[in-house]
């Protein structure tokens, strides 16, 4: 029974194995899920080597930046999905939901000290890492933080790619190694552990495990909460379960069309997967391993090459092949940058060409200027740009190929680009569901030269950096059905 890889553990301090704890502790914090997930396949071999039962802790708080209904619903459906899952699972499953700021402090810290040693995730983005670092000197068991963020392990590359060629061609090198190491779909398969733990009534005196009524996240538990109730639940729901229907319908409808189709605003061929791989619903070993049956690939099929080329490396079919791209290549791209440099989230972070070129076209006349109000609004004078906050705003997502344009017209209309940087994180983290993540702040940084080259001829304001007009997009793209549903209702 293949163990989870050494690669992919990550000691965060120096405290020992109790080997007279209660029980084995899995802190769930980004790997949301109960299949295919290193961490949990890690936490229940603790359980197998020590002989303790498996106490899986999944906990929201109230005080992160952008709280939401949008974003509380969406992780509290995932939290009920968990719950079912675990029901009859060798393991005791705790949801806490903080009803107040604060109200969670000292509760890891309690579950910690009867436990013979910890498990979380390790994830390189958002508030994350600095909570872990935290939380690291507050521990005085074993800590331990896994990665199960995609098919190569963060810290197989120690060294942060420029471009997605570059960082291509070297997966196309390493991948091939870590094909036979993907996670276990069911973890407690083949293990015979012990009943699960109680915990103490005084623990749940004080933090209650949420109720069935919180996790069906309804409007009213909702209203409850101390959030940002303006911004509404996106158009679709999270958890495990929709995030495996969304795969299915993907594999079935958009795989065979998505080389040709992707970048179609009326067509409906891009996967939908983002938000469910940013808070872990679904894993991206998961989507690979369908992809693989569906095609009845196998690892002796790959090029006998590395050149970086983005088809024909794999065998498999057009659409797989440009997909694939899209999963791994670009999506652990950002990954790649993220565990790498702090630093990844701000406008210093760009290639130095990039805010060479940039600061050298900063006091360029702008035609336009706008607000981040008016951003928010979509008020601009620009069709397609509105169309795409509005979807943005009213759905928790963006088409694809749009999003590019729509951090292009930010960086062309904000007074400098260091204001457009801070209004595209905002507008993206604030309404996205899949924000927050390192591909999303991928996406950000590209529109100002991040993984690009410089461009010619050069432009006002762009400087180098590549350029892209809404006119052009027009010409290029079928969106009459997309301005059609998110086009100015006052048009109408």
């Amino acid at each position: 029974m293949p163990a989870v890889p050494e690669l992919r553990i990550r000691a965060l301090n120096q405290a020992p194995v109790r080997t007279d704890g209660d029980h084995v502790l899995y802190w769930m914090t980004a790997n949301r899920r109960t299949r295919y997930n290193f961490s949990l396949q890690r936490a229940i071999e603790w359980c197998a080597e020590l002989d303790k039962p498996l106490l899986v802790f999944e906990a929201l708080r109230i005080g992160y930046r952008w709280a939401s209904d949008r974003l509380h619903r969406f992780i509290l459906q995932g939290m009920a999905d968990n719950q079912a899952a675990l029901h009859d699972a060798p393991a005791r499953y705790y949801p806490y939901v903080e009803p107040q700021i604060g109200h969670a402090e000292g509760l890891l810290e309690t579950l910690a000290a009867d436990s013979a040693v910890v498990i979380t995730d390790d994830f390189p983005c958002f508030f994350l890492p600095a909570m872990l670092r935290l939380v690291s000197h507050r521990l005085d068991v074993k800590l331990e933080a896994v990665d199960s963020n995609g098919v190569l392990p963060m810290r197989a590359a120690d060294k942060v790619y420029p471009t997605a060629y570059a960082f291509r061609r070297f997966l196309q090198k390493e991948l091939p190694r870590h094909f036979d190491a993907l996670p276990k779909s069911a973890p407690f398969q083949g293990y015979d552990l012990r009943n699960p733990p109680s915990i103490p009534r005084t623990v749940l005196d004080r933090w209650p495990e949420a109720t069935q009524d919180v996790l069906k996240a309804s409007s009213s538990a909702l209203a409850e909460f101390d959030i940002d109730h303006d911004v509404k639940p996106a158009s679709f729901d999270g958890g495990a379960a929709a995030a495996e229907a969304a795969l299915s319908r993907f594999l079935e409808q958009g795989l065979p069309v998505y080389a040709s189709e992707r970048n179609s605003p009326d067509k409906e061929t891009a996967s939908g997967l983002s938000p469910y791989l940013h808070f872990g619903h679904i894993s991206s070993h998961d989507v690979f391993t369908r992809i693989v049956e569906l095609e009845d690939w196998s690892p002796g099929d790959v090029a006998d090459n590395a050149k970086g080329a983005r088809e024909e490396w794999w065998g498999m079919s057009e659409g797989a092949e440009a997909f694939l791209d899209q999963l791994i290549t670009w999506r652990e791209l950002g990954y790649n940058m993220c565990w790498q440099r702090s630093d990844y989230d701000r406008f210093e972070s760009l290639p130095d060409w990039a805010q060479e070129t940039l600061a050298e076209h900063e006091s360029d006349e702008r035609e336009f200027r706008y607000s981040l109000d008016e951003f928010e609004s979509a008020r601009t004078h620009d069709e397609i740009w509105n169309a795409a906050q509005r979807q943005l705003v009213q759905q928790g997502r963006m088409h694809n190929y749009l999003r590019m344009l729509w951090g292009k017209k930010v960086l062309e209309w904000s007074e400098t680009p260091r204001d457009a940087v801070q209004t595209l994180i905002h507008l993206n983290n604030k309404y996205a569901v899949d924000g927050r993540n390192p591909n999303s702040y991928s996406g950000i940084f590209w529109c100002f030269g991040r993984y690009d080259r410089a461009w010619g001829p050069e432009r006002p304001i762009f400087g180098k950096i590549r350029f892209m007009s809404s006119d052009s997009t027009r010409k290029k793209l079928q969106l009459n059905e997309y301005l059609a549903e998110f086009g100015d209702p006052q048009d109408d």
